[in-house]
């Protein structure tokens, strides 16, 4: 039973990851962001009438909002799939997804400015933008830093019995994928009732951080190694503090999400320098 749910769950690695897959996924928004365009510009113009989505499709840009909460979804698969290969991949996949959400959010509220002449209809809008876009930027920063700290030092994340640490986090992906799906459903039937998508991306992360805590939990089976258990337990709480960033207002989840970044950094280049510390004082005895 066990061998045939992680098959399942490597096949649909295959699948998502092939390049075909991939190019069609790219076409795939290219039709979707420029048919969202058009209906856009019809319903502006009064020639047509899509129900309760009218008033969304006023928007003159609102295809951009569109077109980058569906690439966000498909980031979240592929989150999914790194879970079992590396923790620091995964977090860094996370912070990755927390940037592209503040740069969804920027467009979301470029999206909704139907009228640039007036700075009093605009100003909450446009400095919304600009927190939104620099926030994302200063993400994107940091995690670069840290991943090329993480690739010039290279530690091995070594367990005792790491094939089968391995199996475990493949089935509690499966898990997560199967939260994946339900919940996309349930947000995509709740669009087409009331014509509102919920963006349940805080759903998803606290379903992400129940796995994250089982894995913690699971790794304590193979390594009791002090530093290797706080830097996991470390990248749960950074993971909660993402929770929370997507439910705060504008600015102060900003906030929170770079602070969060910063503290990933620095436990980042502390865990590194200790580990090194380790290393030489066990060559050199």
């Amino acid at each position: 039973m066990v061998k045939h749910l992680i098959r399942l769950f490597d096949k649909h690695v295959l699948f998502w990851e092939n390049p075909k897959m991939i190019k069609t996924i790219s076409s795939f928004l290219v039709v979707v962001f420029i048919t969202c365009g058009i209906c856009s510009f019809l319903v502006t113009q009064n020639l047509i009438s899509l129900g309760h989505f009218n008033t969304l499709f006023k928007h003159r840009f609102f295809a951009i909002e569109i077109v980058f909460t569906i690439l966000l979804i498909f980031e979240l698969l592929s989150l999914i799939f790194v879970l079992p290969k590396s923790v620091t991949r995964s977090l860094g996949k996370q912070f990755e997804l927390l940037s592209m959400i503040f740069l969804r959010d920027a467009f979301k509220e470029f999206s909704h400015l139907d009228d640039f002449i007036l700075w009093e209809d605009s100003s909450k809008s446009i400095i919304n933008i600009l927190v939104y876009s620099f926030g994302a930027l200063t993400i994107f920063t940091i995690m670069g830093f840290t991943r090329k700290l993480n690739r010039e030092i290279q530690l091995p994340e070594t367990y005792v019995n790491q094939y089968q640490f391995v199996r475990i986090k493949k089935l509690l992906a499966l898990f997560l994928l199967l939260a994946f799906f339900v919940i996309g459903l349930t947000d995509f039937f709740a669009l087409v009732q009331t014509g509102v998508f919920l963006h349940s991306f805080e759903t998803f992360y606290t379903a992400l951080i129940f796995t994250d805590i089982v894995i913690v939990l699971v790794s304590l089976r193979f390594t009791t190694n002090y530093y290797r258990v706080f830097r996991y337990s470390a990248f749960v709480l950074a993971t909660i503090l993402i929770r929370i960033s997507l439910k705060l207002e504008p600015c102060y989840n900003v906030i929170l999400g770079i602070i969060t970044t910063i503290f990933v950094f620095t436990l980042a280049k502390v865990y590194h320098y200790f580990q090194k510390w380790l290393t030489h004082r066990e060559l050199t005895t």
